[in-house]
């Protein structure tokens, strides 16, 4: 049996009257403890309990107690203090949290179930999530649902070895199966993601291709430049670029490759390609000389369009390169930029140096 206590909590703030607290109300727990309050106090926290008290007013029955059964009663007396103080320990949320959870949803105190649910996401183990879900969905505690939901489909697995989730699967199948087709989304979302990760680098990786080689045409690296510019020896290897010398490489085989005129080789269709993006992609009008291969070329024959369906999938590609590019040059640093042109300038070299072979890039 519950001891009673005799007189209600003296936490009254500064800013309630003595006249407005002065009505006591009762209120009894299962285990049969009578806590006294404060009808005002209690009816501006909750108003459920306002509606409550105001209907044992109305039929002049304040002297009965108001009943919360189905609670431990230490849980019901730190109800009640947190409706004078606004405030809960970290020690009584260990013990009473999912009690103070169920309490502040019935009786509608907000700040205690928002307080509840965040130390409930604290506290939440492979072993209590399932009862916790539980919770949450009746409570109608969204935060806290999905943050069980997510350590479910994170830990599946030693999640279907507890308890709670064998009563679960026996007593409320239409929950397993709501679980279940999270479990389904997340993995979808997953991949979807991961998939579009995949093609955002892709993006990028052109986008710096363009870039890179713009910069091979225009002020020339350590074994390819512009056919106007004299070659310098002993230029340490492009750092610029982590593609410069793959680049350079192809470049030397587009221009000295036999099998690219009947369309044979593979690395020089690839060559073509990126010489056609950056053709799409140059703000270069076609009267103006660009010093990248090709680039007026494509430019003239890009108004002859063939094949709508293959132009509308090389637009789409020449736009997510574009959006690539303006991220990636508002997160490369300005100094390292004007630093490398600089060393650019003062020592760009002919590719015509490597492997004896004489290709100039120019149009």
């Amino acid at each position: 049996m519950c001891r009673s206590s005799g007189s209600p909590p003296d936490h009254q703030s500064d800013h309630v009257s003595t006249d407005s607290v002065e009505t006591t109300v009762y209120i009894s727990t299962s285990g049969g403890r009578t806590i006294p309050a404060h009808a005002q106090i209690l009816a501006s926290a909750s108003p459920v309990l306002e509606s409550i008290i105001d209907n044992l007013r109305k039929h002049q029955r304040l002297e009965e107690a108001i009943t919360i059964p189905g609670v431990p009663c230490d849980a019901v007396e730190v109800f009640v203090n947190f409706m004078y103080t606004n405030r809960c320990s970290e020690v009584e949320m260990e013990k009473f949290g999912i009690h103070l959870l169920a309490l502040a949803h019935v009786y509608m105190v907000r700040q205690l179930k928002t307080q509840c649910s965040k130390a409930l996401v604290r506290r939440l183990t492979v072993e209590n999530v399932v009862d916790v879900l539980q919770l949450a969905r009746l409570c109608d505690a969204p935060d806290l649902y999905l943050k069980c939901m997510r350590l479910i489909s994170n830990r599946f697995k030693p999640v279907e070895e507890t308890e709670g989730w064998k009563f679960l699967q026996n007593n409320d199948p239409f929950l397993e199966l709501e679980i279940l087709k999270f479990i389904d989304e997340s993995e979808s979302r997953r991949k979807s993601t991961k998939k579009h990760l995949q093609a955002q680098t892709v993006y990028f990786q052109l986008s710096e291709a363009m870039d890179c080689l713009y910069h091979i045409c225009t002020q020339g690296c350590t074994s390819v430049g512009p056919h106007d510019k004299e070659p310098i020896k002993n230029r340490a290897p492009c750092s610029k670029f982590t593609t410069c010398q793959g680049l350079q490489h192809s470049i030397q085989h587009f221009a000295s490759c036999k099998k690219r005129v009947n369309g044979g080789c593979v690395r020089c269709k690839r060559m073509w390609q990126l010489f056609k993006l950056h053709s799409s992609i140059c703000d270069q009008s076609p009267d103006t000389s660009c010093k990248v291969p090709l680039c007026r070329q494509f430019k003239t024959k890009g108004k002859q369009v063939n094949n709508k369906k293959e132009e509308a999938r090389w637009e789409l590609l020449v736009r997510k390169v574009e959006a690539a590019k303006a991220v990636s040059s508002v997160s490369l640093p300005k100094t390292k930029i004007e630093h490398q042109d600089y060393e650019q300038e003062e020592e760009p070299r002919s590719f015509r140096e490597a492997m004896n072979c004489h290709v100039s890039v120019a149009c």
